[in-house]
């Protein structure tokens, strides 16, 4: 008896169970294309054109230093003293090695900075950049009452009427018109 009442009761709720979904509204979908947004605002302009010179000086900084420490590891290559030389030209010799090595590990540790500080500063724009859409998402979603937002990358297709980034685009340069590209200093602990 027990085993009937248990089936008859999951009998009703499994029958109960789709009259309630049936219920819910359709979900309303819009799409945004993240990376227009960021690429094509005014402010992901303005920040890749000062991060582009970033950039470039520091692509110019490793061929510098890639052409000066090429000629002098070459020249030291040639200056050095054969295996018979005086213990004192052997030692000068050494001498100069090692402050060419020293040289080329601060320039290393120098390029290696400011390659970070060039990551850290590009996620930073990214950062501004996503916390500034998200209300302007928000907002865009409430007005054209939807329930859903997707970015455009997951969709395999959509419709051009579902796509609201023209709109969000518009309303993001008028909320953030510029970022910094200056990462704020990490604390130290």
């Amino acid at each position: 008896m027990k085993t009937m009442t248990k089936f008859a009761l999951l009998a009703a709720a499994a029958i109960a169970t789709p009259g309630l979904a049936q219920t819910l509204p359709p979900p309303v979908i819009i799409i945004v294309d993240m990376d227009r947004v960021i690429g094509d605002s005014a402010a992901g302009k303005q920040a890749s054109g000062e991060l582009k010179t970033r950039n470039d000086a520091i692509q110019a900084r490793v061929s510098s230093l890639r052409t000066q420490f090429g000629s002098e590891q070459e020249t030291l290559q040639k200056s050095a003293p054969a295996p018979t030389a005086t213990p004192a030209v052997i030692a000068a010799f050494q001498a100069k090695v090692n402050d060419f090595q020293k040289r080329q590990q601060t320039a290393e540790a120098d390029l290696q900075k400011r390659g970070n500080d060039f990551q850290a500063s590009r996620q930073y724009v990214l950062k501004q950049i996503n916390d500034a859409a998200t209300p302007v998402i928000t907002a865009v979603m409430l007005e054209r009452g939807a329930t859903i937002v997707l970015p455009e990358g997951a969709t395999l297709q959509h419709s051009k009427s579902i796509d609201v980034t023209a709109d969000v685009l518009g309303r993001l340069d008028k909320a953030l018109p510029r970022v910094s590209t200056t990462a704020p200093v990490a604390p130290t602990n």
